[in-house]
């Protein structure tokens, strides 16, 4: 029996999953990041081992992904977001073309084709009021925790608008309403509907294809979900048995499955982990960007002075390469 595992460093939350050689889901964990990356990564793949019941010798690949995905110590290989999102994303179901995914920090719209091909996305990444984030600090006005949201706001019987655009102006807008004798569950529906109308608007950046499929933590938010089918005007895939939240590291955990397979059909070994060929990062990197890291960085040369003495040239550490 083959397993691999799937770890998404998430800005706000870390995920991880094990598929075994027949697709099935052997266990799962979810916990806080943190601000140490390296050590949110071997929490959460300890308390993954736990879950599925495993010794990590018994765990044959690892594949991590999301913002902290280099300073997976153990890791064969990382794949990007885009890439993890899309394949778990039509895997589990085929007819989805458009993906949204509410992080913590961020929202991602995805385009994809029918073998799990990004075609085309868009991020935000800058504004607080369009992410998790935002719902979070307006429940905390209200003196609800993360968990409560949902239900909380499925009780709303009159939505208020929230209709600033930026977070800090919201927040207002939230406490205004709040000291106004609003109903906290009316307000935080309100909240819903906002973040979920500014979310419609960076999905139809990447084209509307019907097949649309909700990914992230909102997925365990039903407020959240009819929401978005409200202004979407059409139903969401949303993963069952809590995988909607785990869609990128079940997407890792699925691109290793099939890299292992190619390996063992062709004969070839399983590669070393990153740590065991020293390619680790202690910090992230900019997300999209694939510029290495620079270790020293060179002295500017004087046009008549010369170059200054010592100066070396420029290194750069190799990153492993990416599946897919």
């Amino acid at each position: 029996m083959l397993y691999v595992a799937g770890i998404d460093i998430g800005s706000t939350y870390s995920k991880a999953i094990v598929l075994n050689d027949k697709r099935e889901v052997v266990g799962q964990a979810v916990r806080r990041t943190g601000f140490k990356l390296g050590q949110a990564s071997e929490g959460v793949f300890e308390e993954l081992l736990k879950a599925c019941g495993l010794e990590r010798s018994q765990i044959n690949y690892v594949v991590s992904t999301g913002y902290g995905r280099y300073t997976v110590a153990f890791r064969h290989a990382q794949v990007t977001e885009l890439t993890a999102h899309a394949q778990a994303a039509v895997h589990l179901f085929p007819d989805t073309r458009t993906i949204l995914d509410i992080g913590g920090q961020d929202i991602k719209a995805i385009r994809v084709d029918g073998n799990g091909r990004v075609r085309a996305f868009r991020l935000n990444d800058k504004c607080a009021a369009g992410t998790g984030a935002f719902l979070e600090k307006s429940a905390r006005y209200l003196g609800l925790t993360t968990d409560d949201i949902g239900p909380y706001a499925m009780r709303s019987t009159n939505p208020v608008e929230v209709s600033s655009v930026c977070a800090v102006f919201a927040e207002s807008e939230v406490i205004n309403h709040l000291s106004n004798g609003v109903p906290a569950e009316d307000i935080m529906m309100g909240a819903m509907i906002a973040l979920g109308g500014r979310a419609v608007q960076l999905m139809r950046r990447v084209g509307l294809d019907p097949g649309f499929m909700l990914t992230g933590g909102m997925t365990r938010n039903e407020a959240m979900v009819q929401a978005l089918e409200k202004n979407l005007e059409a139903k969401l895939n949303v993963a069952p048995n809590g995988l909607g939240q785990l869609n990128g590291a079940y997407g890792a955990a699925f691109l290793g499955l099939k890299r292992i397979e190619k390996l063992i059909a062709d004969g070839a070994p399983i590669p070393p982990s990153a740590g065991q060929e020293g390619f680790v990062e202690t910090v992230p990197r900019r997300r999209w960007s694939a510029i290495g890291v620079v270790k020293k960085i060179a002295e500017p040369c004087n046009p008549t002075a010369g170059c200054p003495s010592g100066t070396k040239p420029i290194t750069i550490h190799k990153q492993k390469k990416a599946i897919a």
